[in-house]
Parts: structure tokens; sequence; C-alpha cells
């Protein structure tokens, strides 16, 4: 093939023009949904075109998940929480920015539960690339303090992790009580410090 009929690749949608239609992606998830999500309502709410949008990103799974990772950024850029107790780490962990009491986090997580269910390539991709990396964050915690002789050598550290966030989201989904602070502390406090110091 001669250089002048070799293909050229498209330029890629990156920087600040990125960001912009990242956040609209999250705006429109936040209003309709991921089922009603299209890649046209993102492209008229970024005021991009979709022939921009498809230039970056092959279809709406692919866009909504770049797009909770932007939403997450703050949480890969901060430090790791270290507060020298499990309790303090949890706390920290879950009660600040991007933890179960930030409510766009939670909005947004709303947004994503049926397509979790129905959307088996957004699961997927949703599990690996976004939920995975919290419970890996969240199982460090845990790690550290059994480092440090806080937890039983024998717990399960992939069974708990999870625990916390499964425990208030229920609450929240199922039982309509929003979380707060004074819930995850309580949480924490009856369920999850107990079962992770049985034997310490």
């Amino acid at each position: 093939m001669s250089p002048q009929t070799e293909s050229v690749p498209r330029p890629r949608v990156e920087g600040l023009r990125e960001a912009e239609i990242l956040e609209a992606a999250l705006e429109v998830l936040g209003d309709v949904g991921y089922d009603r999500l299209t890649m046209d309502a993102v492209a008229l709410r970024a005021k991009a075109s979709k022939a921009t949008l498809y230039r970056r990103w092959n279809g709406k799974v692919s866009l909504v998940i770049d797009a909770l990772h932007h939403g997450h950024q703050h949480e890969t850029q901060a430090e790791p929480v270290d507060t020298g107790t499990l309790r303090g780490d949890l706390l920290h962990a879950f009660c600040g920015v991007g933890g179960l009491t930030d409510k766009p986090e939670v909005d947004t997580f709303g947004a994503i539960l049926t397509a979790i269910a129905r959307d088996a390539d957004f699961a997927e991709a949703f599990r690996r690339e976004v939920l995975a990396p919290k419970l890996g964050a969240t199982a460090e915690l845990f790690e550290r303090a059994r480092q440090r002789g806080e937890i039983g050598p024998d717990v399960d550290i992939e069974l708990l992790a999870p625990a916390l966030a499964g425990i208030v989201l229920h609450r929240f989904f199922m039982v309509g009580e929003a979380p707060t602070k004074d819930l995850i502390a309580n949480v924490i406090d009856q369920i999850i410090l107990p079962a992770a110091t049985r034997g310490a």
C-alpha cells in the first residue's frame, strides 16, 4: 500500500473537549438513566456532533464507562487513605467526596442499576473497570488493618470489603434510608468492626 493510499487515523477527541463530553454523558445519565441514554442525546447536551463522539467511543458502553472514570478522577488522584485505624480509614473513604454520602455518586449508581442487570456488555465493563478498583482500594484498608493487628488473621477480606457499601446501598434503594455519616458509622461499629476483629 502506498503512502498516499494508507488510511489516516482520525483525530482523537481529548483534553478539555473530551472532559466536556464526559460531563455531558454523566448529566444525561443522571437525567434519564442508562437505558434511555443515547449517543444523540449526549452529543446534543455537549453541543457536539455524533461523529465527534464516534471518533473517540464506539458506543454508549465505552462512553459511559469513561464518563464514570472521569467522575472518579478525584479518587484516583488522591493520596491513599491511612488514618491509622480501620474505623478511621472506612469513615474517611466512605463519607468523603466520591463516597456513599456523596449524592452525585449515589445517583449515578442508581442510574446504572438496571443496566447492570440487563446489559451484559456494560455489566462486564463496569465490574472490571469501575467496581473492581473501588473494591481493591477498600480491600487495601482491611489488609493494612490486618498488618497492624487490628483484625483477625482468618477474616475473609474479599467477603468483608464490599459489605459496608452493600448494606448502606441496600438500605438506600430498598428501604429508602439516605446514606449519612451516622448510618455509615453505625454499620461500621455494629457490623463491620465486630466481624473484622473477631479473633484478633
